[in-house]
């Protein structure tokens, strides 16, 4: 599937699976604590995502004061940002998404991930096999060039 195929599943079956579930607990707990719990989730997952954003800036701090590249904490701080959007959605199926993003454990796993397969898929096999572009050695692009500031 292409990414926006992709989106397009996301955007379409995400609200609906979000007003079932609002539905079914509705029905089960009353409409007035489904709404009191979608708030209680919201603002707890807005307290827990700054304790964890600023945990990963100390940690972005601490490697770039020791001379290393916080790549991987730069990473975290992009899951957390969308884990802070799935929170503040009302909606249980983005609470539970939002909050599983919060477990350091999950979301470094998840990163590791994520990077393994965009390695794999850009690189045309597993991370130092040397089948860039499929097999069939590097890829070159020829083409042209002129400087302007030469004249």
């Amino acid at each position: 599937m292409t990414p926006f195929q992709i989106l397009f599943v996301i955007f379409l079956f995400v609200p609906l699976l979000e007003i079932y579930l609002l539905i079914k607990v509705g029905a089960v707990i009353g409409a007035l604590p489904t709404v009191f719990v979608v708030v209680f989730t919201a603002v707890l997952g807005a307290w827990l995502l700054r304790i964890q954003g600023f945990a990963t800036l100390r940690r972005v701090q601490e490697t770039l004061a020791s001379g290393g590249i916080p790549a991987m904490e730069m990473l975290e701080g992009a899951v957390l940002l969308i884990a802070g959007a799935l929170l503040l959605t009302p909606g249980f199926f983005t609470d539970a998404i939002g909050f599983l993003c919060l477990v350091p454990g999950i979301r470094r796993a998840l990163i590791r991930r994520l990077l393994k397969d965009v390695l794999v898929a850009n690189a045309g096999g597993p991370p130092g096999s040397g089948a860039a572009g499929g097999g069939h050695g590097p890829r070159v692009i020829e083409g042209e060039y002129r400087r302007d500031d030469e004249r």
